[in-house]
Order: C-alpha cells, then structure tokens, then sequence
C-alpha cells in the first residue's frame, strides 16, 4: 500500500519551499481532499481544517464523479483511490421519460457515492495522515487567518465568507436563474441516470434522478419559477414539498416515498470570480465558480481544483507563484465546463419549448444539450439510438444529416451547409471584381449548399467602407452576374445567395485591417439612422434621423436593388437586419429612441424593418426564397430579449420572409457576448421551436460534428459557417470525406476528383515502434 511521499521528489530531488502552515475553510468534500492532498504531499506541512457543522451533518445525497477525475484521484492518492472505488455505484445507461415514452441511451459511463459516506472516508484519510479537523467550529476572520497562516484553502462554498470578505478583489458575478429545484433521495436504486418530465396544467416540471448506493437515489425535481409559484409549490413546508413531488413522479418511483435532508427549494446561483487568488489566500470548489448539476457535480469541480492546487504547489517556489500558476491552468477548463453548464441549464429553463419534439428528438436533444455529447460521440456511445434519430430525420443509409436536402420555397438546396455572409472591402466603387469571383467561386466548387454575398450595400452612402460592393448602378449588377454565371455553370447543384443592407450609423468607416469602426481619415459621407446616436460618441460621427421622405427613400433604395439582385442571377435574397446596421438600429430599444410611429414598443420598432420586407418581397420573384438575418439579443442590458427575437421572427415570417437567419450582439460597443462553440445557436433553436419558422444557425459552429448535432436536436434547419470556410474553402467536400460520404449532396468537381481522398502523409513501410 502506497504511504506518503517523503519531503523530497519522487526522484530524490528536494521539493521547493513550501507554505507550512495551511488554514482549509469548509469541510466539504473539496476542502477534506485538498487537506489530505496538500498533507501527503509534504508530511511536513500543519494542515488545519475549519468546518462549522458537526462531522456527521451533510446536506444533499449522491455525489456523480467522472472517470477523469478518479483517475486524477488514483494517481495522487492510491489509497484515498482505493477506499473511493469500494465504495462507487457504477452504471452505463441514461433513461429519457417524455410523455409516458423512455428512450434509454446505453455507454455512458457514471459513478456516483453518498455525499455522507464520502465524507467519512475524507475524514478517515486525513486523520490518518495527520490533519487537525475541527468540526463545530468557525473558521476565525478571513484576515485572521491569513495573517497566522502561509495559504488559507477557501473552500466554503458557494455563500463564501471567504469571497465576500474580499470581494472587491475577488470581484465576483453571482446570477441567479429562472428555475427552482428541490435535493431529495428515494429509498431503492434505480438502474440509469433517469431524465423525466411531468406536464401539468401549471406547466412542465422536470426530474432528475441516479442511483449513489444499492439502496437509494438522488431525486432532483425542477420546475421554472412561474410553474413552481402557479402549482402552489412555494407556499409547502419540506414535508410538503416532499410528498408532492413524490406524487408528481409516481412513476418514476413506483408509488414510493421520497425523503429529505435539509431540503428546500432553491435557485440555482452560477459564481463567476474575475480573480481566485488573493495574497496567500485561494478559492476553490464552489466559493470560486459553479456548474450547473445537469452536467455534473461541484465535488467533481472542487477536487479537480485541490489536484491542480497541489500540483501548483509541488512545481513553484513561491506560494505567490503557485496560486499564480493554479489559476491559470485550472480556468480553461472550469470556463470549458461552466460554458457547458450553461448550456445544459439554459435548455431545461427552455423546456417547454421543446415538448413537442418526437421522442427520440427530445431524447437526442437532451443528451447533447450541452455540446459535450455530439452525434459522433452519441454513435461510437449508442449507435442504435443514434441510427433511429437518423432515419426519423429522413436521412437516407450513409447519409449524415447535413447531406440531406432542404427546400425553401421553389429552391431546395442540396446540404445544409452555408457559406455565411464575410465582408472582403475590396470592391471598387461598389463593382464586385476578381477577388469576389475567386472568394465565392471557390466556395461554390467547395461544395456548400448554398454561398452568401458579403453585405451589398443599396447607396453609396450605405457603405460601410469604401471597399464595400453594391447594387446601385447596373455595372454592379452586371458584375454580381459574372460571379452568379460561374457559380450555376462551374458548380451546378450550388446556390448563391445576395444580403442587402445598408450601414445605418455604422457607415464611413475604415476598411476592418485598417481600424475596424474607426472613421476614414478623410472622404466620409454623411450617415443615416432610426435615431442621432453615434456608434462610439466622440469617436463616430452622429448620424441624421430618418425623416418620412428619408425612409420612404431608403425603402425604395432596397427596392430597387432587389430588382437588379433578380436580374443578376442570386437564387436567394437575405435582408440584413442585424448587427446594427440601419435595420437592426431600428429594432433595438438601445439604438431606436424614436417617439413617431416608427419608435417605442416592439410593434413601433418593426414597422420600417418590416416596410422595407414588404417592398423587398413584392419586387423579388415569388418562385425565389427570402431570408431575414437578425440580431436576436444585443448582450447589453436595456437591448433586444430573447422575447423581442421570437416576436420579431414571427412577425417577419408574416410578412413573408422565408426563414430567419439568427445572429446576435454588434449593436453597441459596450455589449459583453457570451462566447463559446455554437455560442449563439440557442437563439435560433428557441425562434425555430417557438414559432415553427426555419432558421439558419450561426456562431462558433466550427466541426461537421456540431452541425450533424444541431440538425439532428432541431435546433436548426441550416448551418452557416465564415471562418472555417476562409480557412478551407472545400470545408463541406472534406467534410464528406471524413465522413465517407460520396453521395449526391456533395458532388466534386469532375477537375476536383482525384483529389477527393485524403493524400498520405509520411511513409508506410515502416513497422510501428
């Protein structure tokens, strides 16, 4: 049995100094393994822990860890390893209860124990190891302890004494979210991870439920707070509250009882903190951040932070530089993890609008809410669920879901792949030349099912820069011809499509790789917007109001060019509506502070957008298909909600438009965007299943993984791609091959072919070491 490491390396070398003194704030889970781990590492060390409840309370019941984190655990600490793993409840499958249906998904791996037994084995190997363990006593001033210690271990939870003492340093952002839950336990274990709703005439609550012993399971039940205030659940004591979710999930239970523990309804906090580090104090676990316990649970988190603390600890001189280095090798992954959390969160706060979905759908959709599970993770997991949520989408033997058609009006394109829109700025006055040719034909021969124009402007003074192309002048017009002939003649199968827009408040700037936003040094043209706000006052001009004259001469502006984009040859026409642009700057509470008609609510502010649609729509030929691309929030606060997005979408498809093509933010400059993969794609999954209109998702989409998963949830009908197509412009022909698939939806070109297998790298005569 491996005993503790002695005070010089494993290879004999001396350790670098270390703090000897180390105060743990909070006896959870987190702060007992990072006590262990940080005395094993250095016997020498005087490790005290802090914990205000008596040894054996605890609060909640199972506790989930993935394999990653046990093996981290076995490599630090065999011992504490081998007392976890006795102990472990392992299983594969994930049971989806949807309307009286299960779906059951098999080879996902879980582990889970009691939160009570894990603690006692936490206790037993830090006694063993010699840390003080001080129960029922709190922990003296955050300043106290720093000052008698040489690291204090915060790791006291997500109300930490810890962090709010030192918030103004720490700087956290708590937000709090829309539903409530509830930790319960059930005296039988169940067999899966089980996923299950309930439908009532109050709304839709949801359970989730595991097994963490032979004999009992967690039982999490949680509802939004209107659903959880309208079924009258807010005024039940915990008996109460016990028994009726007991009745709500009879099924699920089998008619038995729950049980609680401390248990009340609560919301859900996330903890963001700007710094985890202050002086020789750190946090971890929950006092420093939390996920969601959708995807997981906050122990996994917290241990994950006491190994990277250790290490940080073993491999630095200083402690400074040792909590230094902790952070930054533990924030990408926690960012990673709460991203995911999010996700996950956001899609059972959303759960309403996807009821409706098939059973499989919804099951497929719950299993890659998160974007961690992908449909090519799901088939080397579950390839029978994954085959039969493929052939409900119709996608025919070898087909991936993005190589099946789909049809807008008199057009059907022949993937789901778009090349979205990217502005060159390289047109002069307004002529598309070579370069527009080359960038959108070799797209074309890339096999995308559809190619998008950059912006094209409809006036001169609706540039956004000089370089930007248009549709004012015939020359223009027959310009766009040459690219659209290239592309029905050299690539047939593919369509292109046109956006026109005008740059509102956002014109006379710069090309971007000269100083994106910034004004041109000389030359500017006067701008136009729906109020006289400058995008970055004192830095962009302040454009003039529209006036009834104005907007009348704008709309017939758009009019026209649609005319001559017809007579060009485009198969597809977008409005661009997003952004900031002019018709988005009309959309935005935050840039429309109009008082007329066109100006105020929702209904005021959609009125010119939705002008402009009409007019665009009655000189746009009926056979050709008419998009909408929006900005669905503008992530600053006071702008457009998600709400105003569903709203908008509904009223342009009204007004004829085909399918909304679902951006966000680059309203104003102050906006904070939550990035991440497909960051942006939960707008348009929710437009799509609120109001039934077809949607083109956009925004960190970067993998045929994610797309094939994206159509497959429902979460959208098409996928439009910018950067991965600059980097590849073949990206849709690759993406076939890497997947096997030679059928119709992604022909190479006849010039193309021999290059339709990947080439060999290196040599293949030599035997593998």
């Amino acid at each position: 049995m491996a005993g503790p490491v002695t005070a010089r390396g494993a290879r004999g070398r001396p350790r670098p100094p270390s703090p000897s003194r180390i105060a743990v704030v909070g006896g959870g889970p987190g702060g007992l393994y990072a006590a262990a781990l940080l005395k094993r590492r250095d016997p020498r060390r005087e490790v005290t822990v802090w914990e205000r409840n008596a040894p054996t309370d605890t609060f909640g019941f199972g506790v989930v860890l993935s394999d990653e984190t046990l093996g981290g655990i076995r490599d630090a600490d065999p011992v504490a390893y081998a007392a976890l793993d006795r102990e472990l409840v392992r299983w594969d499958d994930i049971d989806i209860v949807h309307r009286g249906r299960r779906t059951t998904s098999t080879g996902h791996a879980f582990a889970a124990l009691g939160r009570r037994r894990l603690l006692e084995l936490l206790h037993a190997r830090c006694a063993d190891l010699g840390v003080r363990l001080r129960f029922r006593a709190e922990a003296p001033p955050p300043a106290a302890l720093a000052a008698a210690h040489d690291l204090v271990v915060a790791a006291d939870g997500v109300h930490s004494r810890t962090r709010e003492t030192y918030a103004a340093h720490f700087r956290p952002r708590i937000t709090t979210h829309r539903c409530r839950y509830i930790w319960l336990a059930a005296d039988f274990a169940l067999d899966a991870f089980r996923f299950e709703t309930a439908e009532t005439e109050h709304g839709v609550l949801q359970l989730h439920a595991y097994p963490y012993a032979s004999g009992s399971s967690t039982v999490i039940v949680e509802a939004r707070e209107e659903v959880w205030r309208a079924a009258g659940l807010h005024t039940l004591d915990e008996a109460a509250s016990t028994a009726r979710c007991a009745e709500l999930f009879a099924g699920a239970l089998g008619g038995r009882k729950l049980r609680a523990n401390n248990s009340a309804w609560t919301a859900f906090r996330t903890v963001v903190n700007e710094h985890w580090s202050y002086g020789n104090t750190v946090l971890i676990g929950d006092a420093a951040h939390t996920a969601h316990f959708s995807i997981g649970s906050g122990t996994k988190l917290a241990v994950e932070d006491a190994l990277a603390l250790a290490d940080g600890l073993d491999a630095h001189r200083t402690t400074a530089d040792a909590l230094a280095a902790y952070e930054a090798g533990r924030r990408p992954a926690v960012a990673s993890t709460q991203r995911a959390a999010a996700a996950s969160l956001h899609w059972f706060e959303e759960l309403a609008g996807r009821a409706d979905r098939p059973p499989r759908r919804f099951a497929f959709d719950l299993l890659t809410r998160s974007r961690r599970v992908t449909h090519a993770n799901l088939r080397l997991r579950d390839p029978a669920l994954t085959a039969a949520v493929e052939d409900d989408f119709g996608c025919p033997p070898g087909t991936p879901p993005m190589f099946t058609p789909f049809r807008l009006r008199g057009l059907t394109l022949r993937n789901r792949i778009v090349v979205s829109p990217m502005d060159l700025y390289v047109a002069e006055n307004g002529v598309p030349g070579d370069f527009h040719l080359v960038h959108l034909g070799s797209r074309a021969l890339g096999g995308a099912g559809l190619v998008m124009t950059e912006m094209v402007c409809v006036s001169p003074t609706g540039r956004i820069t000089p370089g930007c192309t248009g549709l004012w002048t015939d020359e223009q017009a027959a310009a766009w011809s040459r690219v659209t002939d290239f592309v029905h003649t050299s690539a047939p199968g593919t369509a292109i499509g046109v956006q026109l827009g005008h740059s509102g408040r956002k014109g006379s700037t710069r090309r971007m790789w000269e100083g994106i936003d910034r004004p041109l040094p000389e030359g500017n043209w006067p701008l136009v917007a729906a109020s006289p706000l400058p995008y970055r006052p004192g830095v962009n001009q302040t454009p003039a109001a529209l006036d009834r004259a104005g907007l009348a001469a704008v709309r017939e502006e758009f009019t026209v060019a649609a005319r001559r984009a017809a007579r060009s040859g485009f198969d597809l026409l977008e409005l661009h509506a997003a952004h900031g642009y002019l018709l988005s700057g009309f959309l935005s509470p935050l840039t429309n502070h109009r008082t007329d008609a066109y100006g105020g609510d929702l209904e005021g502010r959609l009125r010119f957008p939705l002008e402009v649609l009409d007019a665009v729509r009655e000189a746009w030929p009926d056979d050709r298909p008419l998009t909408v691309r929006i900005s669905a929030t503008d992530w600053a606060e006071g702008g457009t909600t998600a709400e105003d997005a569903v709203a908008t979408a509904r009223a342009l498809a009204a007004h004829g438009a085909d399918a909304i093509d679902v951006s966000t933010g680059q309203v104003v400059p102050h906006e904070t965007p939550a990035y991440g993969r497909s960051y942006q794609t939960p707008y348009a999954d929710r437009i799509r299943n609120e109001t039934g209109v077809p949607v083109i998702a956009v925004g960190a989409i970067s993998s045929w993984d994610d797309v094939n998963s994206l159509l497959l949830a429902g979460r959208a009908d098409l996928c439009a791609l910018a950067r991965p197509h600059l980097y590849d412009p073949h990206w849709t022909l690759h993406a076939a091959a890497e997947q096997g698939y030679e059928g119709p939806a992604a022909p190479w070109p006849d010039p193309y072919r021999a290059g339709s297998r990947r080439p060999p790298t290196g040599r293949r005569d030599q035997e593998a070491p």
